[in-house]
């Protein structure tokens, strides 16, 4: 088994559709420019209200990924 080096790093997605949108628009946006993304914790969830209606969601996630091999 060969030992490995992980990375969190903490990001905020957002939608006005669903928190579930605002989760993969972030891991989407996030995977072009982080490699190896393993797992994600939701941190936090907020939403904007406006109207009396929820008309915008927004996710804090922790994001694990390992990091590239020394070269």
């Amino acid at each position: 088994m060969s030992s490995n080096i992980y990375k969190v790093v903490e990001i905020v997605g957002s939608s006005p559709e669903s928190i579930d949108a605002a989760i993969r628009n972030a891991i989407a946006r996030a995977s072009q420019t982080i490699h190896h993304i393993g797992w994600f914790e939701v941190v936090e969830t907020r939403g904007h209200v406006e109207g009396g209606a929820v008309a915008h969601f927004q996710v804090t996630l922790k994001v694990g990924f390992t990091l590239d091999e020394a070269g």
